[in-house]
């Protein structure tokens, strides 16, 4: 019998305390395809100002790599402590939970003058009883000087960096128009593994064009980079995106639950023991389809029951 290595569990062998992600989005923060500097518009899953005019309504600043001033900052630390204290609550009511890890996941958290990074970051590991932060990215939106902060940083607390792979076809990244190929993935995530940071990996199964094999090699290629944890979400499609275009003019069919509950159980399967399990699906508010993606408990019951099959608890 094969036992799900969830994250939880980890953080319970690490920590001997109930350990909870507090997810923050930092008001301002974007990346290189929303903000022009990459692939223009956006990946066509992501909701932006093309095709959501509630977008334009925001605050814009370009919180890039190569910005030497963040006129935001104290907006962002101010909302970074309010978005904290007002979800420690919840989390101590509902799980017990006694330690936190932060959770930047809100676009790209890497994307942003290093002046402005390190004091949000420090300013979250300030906070009582948090024991770490983890820091949702791409892999086209990391510099060397901020992986080697993270790293002296990992040092004394704990650091995750989560990464959103998606796939490993460089011809569905061209589809989604993500901005970087599989060969950027694989050189950042090396270089990231090379300096002892913990690596999420994130799958999306049911991209454009892709079928079972390419979800398939995309898991094992994956794997080969050596993460230590992983999230696998659905393909769905949300208003106001590119994708949500396609699928109301035809050119877009969602993959079924069928099919997406076949591939994660596989993917289970084949996981290697130490590389622990964040997420095995993923719902949203603004859900166009698939509709069997709407309720996310309802998803678990599910998986879960095929994973029993396989003896898999």
């Amino acid at each position: 019998m094969k036992k799900l290595y969830t994250f939880g569990k980890y953080l319970r062998q690490k920590f001997n305390k109930k350990v909870y992600k507090v997810p923050i989005s930092i008001p301002g923060f974007t990346c290189p395809n929303i903000d022009g500097t990459s692939a223009r518009g956006g990946c066509i899953f992501c909701e932006n100002e093309s095709f959501s005019p509630n977008l334009k309504e925001k605050e814009k600043f370009k919180l890039n790599l190569t910005s030497k001033t963040n006129p935001l900052l104290d907006k962002q630390l101010k909302s970074l402590r309010k978005q904290f204290q007002n979800t420690i609550p919840f989390l101590k009511d509902r799980f017990q939970a006694e330690q936190f890890i932060v959770y930047f996941q809100s676009f790209t958290n890497t994307y942003a003058p290093f002046d402005t990074l390190k004091k949000l970051y420090e300013t979250a590991l300030s906070f009582e009883n948090v024991v770490g932060i983890s820091i949702g990215t791409r892999t086209d939106s990391i510099t060397d000087e901020t992986l080697s902060y993270l790293a002296d940083l990992s040092k004394k607390t704990e650091v995750w960096i989560e990464y959103g792979i998606q796939t490993s076809n460089d011809e569905t990244y061209k589809i989604i128009n993500r901005g970087h190929n599989f060969e950027n993935v694989v050189k950042t995530i090396t270089k990231t593994k090379k300096l002892g940071l913990n690596v999420c990996g994130h799958l999306i199964y049911g991209l454009p064009n892709e079928s079972r094999k390419d979800w398939e090699k995309t898991f094992l290629d994956t794997i080969a980079l050596g993460i230590d944890s992983i999230k696998f979400h659905p393909m769905y499609v949300t208003k106001n995106t590119l994708l949500a275009k396609n699928y109301l003019d035809g050119k877009f069919i969602p993959i079924t639950e069928q099919e997406y509950i076949d591939i994660l159980v596989w993917s289970i399967k084949n996981l290697p023991d130490n590389i622990s399990i964040q997420r095995m699906t993923a719902g949203i508010e603004s859900l166009l389809a698939p509709k069997w993606c709407a309720n996310k408990s309802k998803q678990i019951s599910h998986i879960m029951k095929a994973l029993h099959k396989e003896e898999i608890k």
